[in-house]
């Protein structure tokens, strides 16, 4: 109560229907921010601190910053080691919050503000802090002190032996024939603005993860796309046939390396930028070195290093052209049923009409979200954000306001009907703060690709997948209407253009469903099979679902073909 009534007298504030909006929303707020505003989100004591903790650890995951300020019982309330319970609504937030945070600290005296920063500064790898104040210490006299501390940066160049580290990548590069550079999100955007440029002049292919989709755009030159193991099969042939990986301000996690991870990039010489050194030692992928630094101090000190010479790699630069225009990003092999839009044609014709200035928030799990990564083509300057690290549900609402308060800018969300039903509540805020948010739901009668699992391993057991199953599902036009929104319902492909222009074309928040097939089919994927053991395998990111033919194993694959079961 103190907290909130000393917030309302100097910052904006957004009021939202449930905490886990705040958590999501301050996420996206930061992590689309240019401009140095940051954004906090404001909780009650007990249900409050539990409802936030889905997007405090989603955060986590992606190493974004989110400060959550919680109220507390005060402190002669606060219960004993033997106690469940003392104070109403009591519950040990600062315990509960700690596995998801950077620094969880509960305030039981009034701190000097430097102390304050040293809990929000406390580790180089950001993400969530969490600060809970008890109601009496909330409403005791503040003694103000001005004295403050530099925020901890971690400097590339900090530790003996990282200046060789840069050496040996710039010795391997004169010998490779095959060299790649990922960037991922790690990568500052502002530092990724300044120096693409000289990212385009070096002559070296340029890819992206999907938390650094972003960092690089389509339209430039030496862009070849985002490798996953839901990425683009282009990317992934490409990416799995290098000779030298330099990989910045990305972790390479299981979802990047694919989960056969001991044959991620088999031909190449592995070097890997992180801000952590966890990531470095953790041991999958297999690396030749790792630094731990600031990503985009390394990539500005690496651009000062290389010389550009674009003819020394015209063959592999050929070639990754001749792949990347042989598997377009709607795969042939994609089924839709007539009746219904595929979202793959959608995703392509929307990117088209959008501008650099828009922002792009896909979802953060099922069909909608892949297939978004997969087709969408970025502009270099554009702004996407999703949360792919926990891939919750019920993301992309909250995000997208988050995101549209912070850029001021048309901000564009893309979700499922299933996963946008988890925090629908949230249209009552997109409606109150007059965003400029389109709300594009793929309705395809619940969640596909549970559905598609079910259909693809149990036999087609379905349950509590889609309508049929039991799941329940609204009206999205009388849900819309319901908060005063502007509805549209999109069901022919051949008006997809039409109906865009007229929707891109208006300054205000509107709900557009997409009549999406249930059966629809979401090529390519990595295949996974269930072994005897009961344990899972999966096939490399080269060899994705549809299979390739033997003559374009023959073509696109030459350096791997060997090692290719037949």
């Amino acid at each position: 109560m103190h907290l909130l009534d000393a917030a309302r007298k100097i910052f904006k504030c957004v009021p939202v229907v449930n905490e886990v909006a705040a958590g999501i929303a301050t996420e996206y707020f930061n992590e689309s921010n240019a401009d140095g505003n940051r954004a906090f989100a404001l909780v009650t004591a007990g249900p409050g601190l539990t409802n936030i903790i889905t997007a405090m650890a989603g955060a986590f995951l992606e190493s974004r910053e989110l400060l959550v300020i919680g109220g507390q019982v005060k402190r002669s309330d606060l219960k004993s080691s033997l106690l469940r319970q003392r104070g109403i609504q009591e519950i040990d937030g600062k315990s509960i919050a700690t596995p998801i945070s950077v620094a969880s600290k509960t305030i039981v005296e009034q701190l000097p503000f430097h102390e304050v920063q040293k809990v929000l500064h406390s580790s180089p790898r950001p993400g969530p802090v969490f600060l809970e104040i008890p109601l009496d210490v909330q409403g005791s006299e503040l003694n103000v002190e001005e004295s403050k501390i530099n925020p901890h940066k971690l400097s590339a160049f900090e530790n003996q032996g990282q200046q060789e580290f840069l050496n040996q990548i710039i010795r391997n590069l004169r010998e490779a024939e095959r060299p790649v550079l990922l960037l991922g999100g790690g990568l500052d955007r502002n530092v990724a603005n300044k120096l693409f440029r000289r990212l385009e002049k070096i002559g070296i292919p340029v890819m992206t993860t999907w938390n650094g989709m972003d960092r690089y755009g389509s339209d430039l030159e030496n862009y070849w796309g985002r490798p996953n193991t839901w990425g683009q099969r282009s990317s992934n042939i490409l990416l799995q046939q290098c000779d030298l990986l330099i990989a910045i301000g990305t972790r390479l996690g299981l979802q990047q390396t694919g989960f056969a991870w001991e044959q991620f990039a088999p031909l190449a010489k592995i070097y890997q930028v992180d801000i952590d050194k966890a990531e470095l030692e953790k041991g999958h992928p297999k690396i030749e070195a790792g630094l731990q630094a600031d990503a985009g101090y390394f990539l500005s000190s690496f651009l000062g290093s290389v010389n550009s010479d674009k003819k020394k790699y015209s063959k592999w630069i050929s070639f990754g052209k001749s792949v990347l225009e042989a598997f377009p990003l709607n795969d042939v092999q994609n089924v839709t049923a007539e009746g219904f839009i595929s979202p793959y044609v959608f995703v392509q014709e929307l990117s088209s009409k959008l501008t650099t200035k828009d922002v792009l928030i896909p979802c953060s799990s099922g069909g909608a979200f892949t297939v978004t990564m997969q087709a969408f083509v970025p502009k270099f300057g554009q702004v996407i954000v999703t949360n792919k690290g926990l891939a919750s549900m019920g993301y992309g609402l909250s995000g997208a306001i988050g995101a549209a308060e912070s850029s001021k800018s048309r901000t564009i969300l893309i979700e499922g009907d299933g996963g946008f039903a988890q925090n629908l509540q949230e249209l009552g805020t997109l409606a109150a703060q007059k965003l400029n948010v389109k709300v594009f739901i793929f309705s395809n009668s619940g969640y596909a690709s549970i559905r598609m699992t079910q259909k693809n391993y149990f036999e087609g057991a379905y349950l509590g997948c889609d309508v049929e199953t039991g799941l329940g599902l609204p009206d999205w036009n009388f849900i819309s209407k319901a908060y005063g929104l502007r509805f549209t319902r999109l069901e022919e492909e051949s008006k997809i253009d039409h109906v865009l222009d007229e929707i891109l074309s208006r300054d205000e928040p509107e709900v557009i469903e997409v009549k999406i097939d249930p059966d629809q089919t979401y090529y390519p994927k990595i295949t996974s099979r269930i072994l005897p053991s009961g344990a899972m395998a999966s096939n490399p990111l080269h060899l994705m679902t549809p299979d390739l033919s033997s003559e374009q194993i023959e073509r696109y694959l030459p350096y791997l073909k060997d090692k290719i079961k037949k």
